[in-house]
């Protein structure tokens, strides 16, 4: 036996408990389709003071999607682990994808990975003459983005509890979602410096 074999099934033996069990089982499907990241993005994007802030997590949650959900699952398509660890019994239904990496833990770190890129470097805006100022976050924000991760690694734990990953897979989707974040991050930049330098030609 594997020790990511070894470590669900130690979950499944020591962790699951009569509270835990509905609580994560719910909490785990909050990240199905990417639903409540995706209404989070549209909500920010809609309310204008949180514009820009939806529009830099909408674009990492659209590229982790791409890049888990059309490239690496199909390419890589690992069994999930309740069909090949015995004794491993799921917590949910039966997932209908492959199980590399995990799509909930990406979706959650895309968007959560936004907003720490956005609280620690600032938010980029354009001041004058195509350079880019970064603004301060306020406190309320950061306690925000501290929440949103915090539920970020629920959700990812979740994914393990419930059974339907490996350990590997949540580490993936971590590194997509994150990795994501950050190309969203300075994409943005570079397009908002983009469109102000050619405003400025046109004017």
């Amino acid at each position: 036996m594997d020790w990511e074999a070894a470590f669900l099934l130690y979950i499944q033996e020591n962790i699951r408990s009569d509270i835990l069990t509905p609580l994560l089982t719910t909490l785990t499907h909050t990240g199905d389709k990417g639903i409540i990241w995706i209404a989070m993005c549209v909500l920010m994007v809609i309310i204008p003071k949180s514009r820009k802030f939806g529009i830099i997590a909408g674009a990492s949650l659209a590229l982790e999607a791409i890049i888990v959900n059309i490239f690496i699952k199909n390419a890589v398509a690992r069994t999930r682990p309740y069909d090949a660890i015995e004794g491993l019994v799921s917590l949910v239904e039966k997932q209908v994808d492959y199980s590399f990496p995990s799509g909930h833990t990406g979706a959650a770190f895309a968007v959560a990975g936004a907003f720490l890129m956005i609280a620690i470097a600032g938010l980029p805006v354009v001041v004058k003459s195509g350079i880019i100022s970064r603004t301060k976050t306020s406190l309320a924000y950061k306690i925000f983005t501290a929440v949103t991760i915090v539920f970020s690694f629920i959700i990812a734990f979740s994914r393990l509890y419930v059974g339907v990953h490996y350990p590997t897979d949540v580490l993936g989707g971590f590194i997509i979602g994150i990795a994501s974040s950050i190309i969203a991050y300075f994409g943005y930049q570079i397009v908002i410096k983009k469109i102000s330098q050619r405003k400025q030609k046109e004017a």
